[in-house]
């Protein structure tokens, strides 16, 4: 699974990576987290508030710092 993290760097984009990579990690899934910072890349996803969290390629949040549940039904556990 590939996960990317879409923000500018702030510190609400920092929290969300925080949280999502907590939530791979304790629940041991197979997956890749990354941050993307690159603004041309962020818009590739028509994206215009972040933070962003990208599964394999689809935005299932945006907009704000997700909850550790709403990150869990994001991939699909």
């Amino acid at each position: 699974m590939d996960i990317k993290i879409l923000g500018p760097g702030c510190s609400k984009c920092k929290e969300t990576f925080k949280v999502v990579s907590k939530v791979v990690e304790e629940n041991g899934v197979d997956a890749r987290v990354t941050k993307v910072e690159d603004i041309v890349e962020i818009m590739s996803y028509n994206v215009m508030g972040t933070p962003a969290v990208v599964v394999d390629g689809t935005v299932k949040i945006k907009g704000h710092v997700p909850s550790s549940d709403e990150v869990k039904k994001a991939i699909g556990i």
